[in-house]
């Protein structure tokens, strides 16, 4: 099958290609290295340095579109929104546009910033604004078309270092050098850590199977962990020390998947790897 990833030198993007290559899939990816990197590149894979609001240059002879290009953070988008609009607003419809002619297959990648007030964030309303996007596309085109929301991604090749490094990145790149580990607000907010393999598994079950969802499929281990016992669990590990910062806006208290879709539908079974994770790092 000849796949196009978005974003596909980014974490999720390199993960992903590894294995559709593994599957012997043809694979071309799309990205414009604004977070992404070429040292993710995967030998056999095809890599064009596009942003995807200019896919329209390239032929669409694709059996299969893993969408998964745009800006991942909440809190850059507060001093960046209209880069935001474009990444995760106008990438989605040009990409859905590009694909319309031949109603090819999308995966898209929501957020499961969905479950929380969209408004809080330009990033949760953008990704707000692209689901709507796919059902639109879905009901109106009729195109085959299906929505993941990610959880809290860890593992390899996450980014470790700078705006867009998510907490267990950053934390791993803290302790590693020493520390202290920065924790934002009380450290009692929840999240659900969900590892990089269990998300490419899911993608994988939900690209190659003919089950759909309604809504979305939900990518989340199905356990949370306060910021605080994740912070004891880097302190065993290194003996690291901790310095709290004011809380931020747009950070919400907490994340859980609780739809089960994904297990009952496809057998997909996240495991919660997070304590073997940072014990081995």
């Amino acid at each position: 099958m000849r796949i196009l990833v978005t974003g596909g030198a980014g974490f999720v993007g390199v993960n992903l290609i590894k294995k559709l290559l593994k599957d012997q899939h043809k694979v071309v990816s799309v990205d414009n290295y604004s977070i992404g990197t070429k040292t993710n590149h995967i030998e056999g894979a095809l890599y064009h340095d596009l942003d995807v609001n200019s896919i329209a240059k390239l032929t669409n002879d694709f059996d299969l579109i893993f969408h998964l290009a745009g800006l991942s953070r909440i809190q850059p988008s507060f001093l960046q929104p209209n880069q935001t609009f474009q990444a995760n607003a106008c990438g989605v419809e040009a990409v859905l546009e590009w694909a319309r002619p031949n109603k090819t297959k999308i995966i898209y990648s929501g957020s499961s910033s969905k479950h929380h007030n969209p408004y809080q964030s330009p990033y949760a309303f953008y990704k707000y604004i692209g689901e709507e996007m796919c059902r639109m596309y879905r009901k109106t085109y009729t195109m085959p078309i299906e929505i993941v929301r990610f959880y809290n991604v860890y593992g390899p090749s996450e980014i470790t270092e700078g705006d867009w490094a998510a907490v267990i990145g950053l934390w791993r790149h803290q302790a590693t050098h020493g520390g202290p580990i920065t924790l934002v607000g009380d450290g009692k907010q929840k999240r659900d850590f969900t590892h990089i393999e269990d998300i490419v598994d899911g993608l994988i079950r939900i690209a190659f199977s003919e089950e759909t969802e309604k809504v979305a499929w939900e990518l989340g281990s199905g356990k949370n962990y306060t910021l605080l016992k994740v912070y004891e669990l880097f302190r065993q590990r290194f003996g690291v020390g901790k310095v709290h910062l004011d809380d931020q806006q747009g950070n919400y208290r907490e994340t859980l998947r609780e739809d089960n879709a994904a297990l009952d539908k496809l057998g997909w079974k996240p495991q919660d790897r997070l304590p073997d994770y940072i014990e081995n790092l």
